[in-house]
C-alpha cells in the first residue's frame, strides 16, 4: 500500500494513495465499517506513525478498506496532484543516516570500504515535504549537494534485535534527500551542522508499507538536477544491508517506532562530479527510488 501525508481543511490527514488519487484512510473506514457491521481500529488510519507500527492484520484491513473505497466510494477520492503534501512523519523522535554505504560511491571518493557502518544524525528541523524548497544562507555554505537515498520508517519498537528479526520492525519504506553542505561537513570535522541546515531533508512523498516492498535491496535509485541524470544505481550496491543496520543500530539504540533510517547514496554525488557540481538558486531536485515514487524539491 502506498499512502501519502496530506492537508485538508486545516488537518493533517493520512491517505492511500491510488492511480492519481487520494483516499482518506479515516474516512473509508468508518464507512467501510457501517457498510460492512465490522469492528475497525479507526483510531490506527488517522496518522502515519499509528498505521505504520498497526500489527499485520490492521495493515490486510487497511488494504480492504482501499479496495472498498475504491469500488463503492470513487467520489471520496480526491486528486494526487492538487493535494498539499506533507513529510511522512513530522515528529521522529530521531532520523539516523548511515554514510559511504555504497560501494560505487566509496569507489568514486577514493574512501575505503568502512569496515562498520558509519552512522550520524539530521535534526527534525530539517524536514522539508515534496514540493518544499531547499534554502540556506548564502553566508554560511557555498557547496550545497543532494544525495538520493533509501529510507526506512520503523514500525515496532528495537532494542538489540538480531538480523534474522529486524525486518520485522519496519513499518515502510520512503525517499529521502540528504542534501548537504559541504564545505561545512568537512571543515567541522564531524557532519552533523553540516547535514543538519533547516530544510536539508526533503523527505517523501510517499511511503509504501513493508509489505508491498519485500525486497528493498534490488531497487533502481537516481537522482536528477534540472533533468539531468546525476545518481543512477541500484539498492544492491549497499555495502551493510538493511537488517544489519538495524541490528547493528539497535545494539546500543533504542529505535521508537516513527524513526528514520536512511541508508546512504550511491555514486553521482555534486562533490564528486568533474566539474563538481552544487545547487543553486533555480534548480530542481529530483529523486526517485523504484517501486516508491518521485521526491521533487526546488532550490531557492
Amino acid at each position: 500500500m502506498k499512502l501519502v501525508s496530506y492537508s485538508q481543511h486545516g488537518q493533517t490527514r493520512l491517505g492511500a494513495v491510488q492511480r492519481g488519487k487520494i483516499i482518506d484512510l479515516a474516512g473509508a473506514a468508518h464507512r467501510f465499517a457501517a457498510a460492512t457491521n465490522r469492528e475497525v481500529p479507526h483510531a490506527r488510519f488517522a496518522a502515519m506513525a499509528d498505521l505504520l507500527s498497526s500489527p499485520k492484520e490492521t495493515i490486510r484491513t487497511a488494504n480492504e478498506i482501499v479496495a472498498w473505497a475504491q469500488k463503492n466510494a470513487p467520489e471520496e477520492m480526491i486528486n494526487l496532484d492538487t493535494a498539499e503534501i506533507e513529510v511522512p512523519l513530522s515528529n521522529p523522535s530521531k532520523i539516523i543516516c548511515i554514510g559511504l554505504n555504497y560501494a560505487d560511491h566509496c569507489r568514486e571518493t577514493g574512501i575505503p570500504i568502512p569496515e562498520s557502518p558509519v552512522l550520524f544524525c539530521k535534526f527534525i528541523t530539517s524536514l522539508l515535504p515534496h514540493g518544499g524548497q531547499i534554502t540556506w544562507s548564502r553566508a554560511m555554505t557555498q557547496q550545497v549537494d543532494y544525495e538520493a537515498e533509501l529510507a526506512l520508517i520503523i514500525g515496532k519498537k528495537a532494542f538489540n534485535v538480531s538480523e534474522e528479526a529486524a525486518l520485522e520492525h519496519v513499518g515502510g519504506y520512503t525517499i529521502l534527500n540528504d542534501v548537504s553542505a559541504r564545505d561545512v561537513q568537512f571543515s567541522d570535522g564531524q557532519w552533523v551542522r553540516g547535514k543538519s541546515f533547516d530544510t536539508f531533508c526533503p523527505i517523501g512523498p510517499f511511503v509504501v508499507t513493508a509489505d508491498a516492498l519485500p525486497n528493498p535491496h534490488a531497487l533502481d535509485i537516481q537522482s536528477r538536477v534540472n533533468g539531468a541524470i546525476m545518481q543512477n544505481s541500484n539498492t544492491a550496491e549497499m555495502i551493510f544491508k538493511i537488517p544489519y543496520l538495524i541490528s547493528y543500530i539497535s545494539r546500543s539504540i533504542t529505535l521508537m517506532p516513527g524513526d528514520i533510517i536512511s541508508t546512504g547514496t550511491p555514486h553521482g554525488v555534486g562533490i564528486g562530479q568533474d566539474p563538481q557540481v552544487f545547487l543553486k538558486a533555480g534548480d530542481t531536485v529530483e529523486v526517485e527510488v523504484e517501486g516508491i515514487g518521485i521526491l521533487i524539491n526546488t532550490v531557492h
